[in-house]
């Protein structure tokens, strides 16, 4: 099964997202056409959301997430939002109910544009999320870089909110540290036997958090969805915050703040934008793609 299908370059807060129409097929955006659309500057991503056709009663679509190594990812807040605005565009509908390996996400367009995702209830039990050692308190957790007796980066808060985190409190600017050194390495910690996103967050007020993430599979993200919803929880459970907070997302070029509510019956609910920036259809097996005509740029050439 090789014809193309749709496929549109959408971000939410900077995160690259290609939203995918798989519905309709059987087979799966292969991990050779995620790594070949990653290596073309004119489509490369942070996730692939593949939308499917549903696999459970009364969802709307099952969502298929990969990363731009080609791995699989169990889920992306930016990218859900992402697709509420694709499918919405569609249909008109405003309210979904879709399926992800994570489980159940029920999302709105609301009338001022922006997405809200509930993003399910976090989990804190060392071995679920997963960590190597146990732990019977992991809002603290023994880990660090840099020298023993002054270290650089130290006692990160680990959940999961569908996928693993370790979120570094910092005390200035997430900017002025350097990410892209320290990001592998602690993805790749032993402590993440499914390795980790990787967050510094520093806190600006009591109700406001500013952020910075390595993705897990992806590298240094302009931003994160689960990681500012972990970043969110972290805050109010170690008493930095309370349970709702806005997100500033260091690295996001239009600086929307994300707002994060964990609430009382414990489920984390995003609000935040999403873009569509152009269209194309694409081959899921390898990766070959065109952009539609219509919406074609001066001189951009199709793959």
């Amino acid at each position: 099964m090789s014809a193309t299908v749709e496929f549109a370059k959408m971000n939410g807060l900077g995160n690259k997202i290609l939203v995918v129409d798989m519905r309709g097929r059987t087979d799966k955006v292969t991990p050779q056409a995620a790594i070949a659309l990653n290596a073309d500057a004119a489509t490369a991503f942070d996730q692939i959301m593949a939308i499917h056709d549903p696999k459970a009663e009364g969802t709307d679509a099952w969502i298929d997430i990969l990363n731009c190594d080609g791995t699989k990812a169990q889920a992306c807040g930016n990218g859900t939002r992402c697709v509420v605005q694709a499918l919405s565009a569609e249909t008109g509908q405003k309210v979904f109910t879709l399926q992800t390996v994570a489980g159940i996400l029920n999302a709105a367009e609301l009338a001022d544009g922006t997405i809200s995702v509930d993003m399910g209830r976090p989990v804190f039990e060392w071995d679920k999320i997963p960590l190597a050692e146990e732990f019977f308190d992991t809002s603290r957790i023994e880990l660090q870089i840099g020298p023993i007796d002054n270290p650089v980066l130290h006692s990160p808060s680990a959940m999961s909110i569908g996928n693993p985190h370790a979120i570094f409190w910092v005390d200035r600017d997430p900017m002025s540290f350097d990410l892209e050194r320290f990001g592998p390495l602690l993805e790749n910690h032993p402590m993440f036997p499914e390795k980790a996103n990787i967050t510094l967050a520093q806190v600006t007020s009591d109700a406001s958090l500013r952020t910075r993430t390595w993705e897990r599979g992806a590298g240094l993200t302009l931003a994160c969805g689960s990681a500012a919803c972990a970043a969110g929880v972290s805050a109010a459970r170690t008493g930095r915050t309370g349970r709702k907070v806005t997100i500033d997302v260091a690295t996001a070029p239009s600086r929307q703040p994300l707002t994060i509510e964990w609430r009382e019956d414990d489920h984390v609910v995003m609000t935040g934008p999403a873009e569509w920036e152009w269209s194309g259809t694409v081959d899921p097996v390898t990766g070959a793609w065109q952009r539609d005509e219509a919406v074609e740029a001066p001189g951009a050439e199709a793959k």
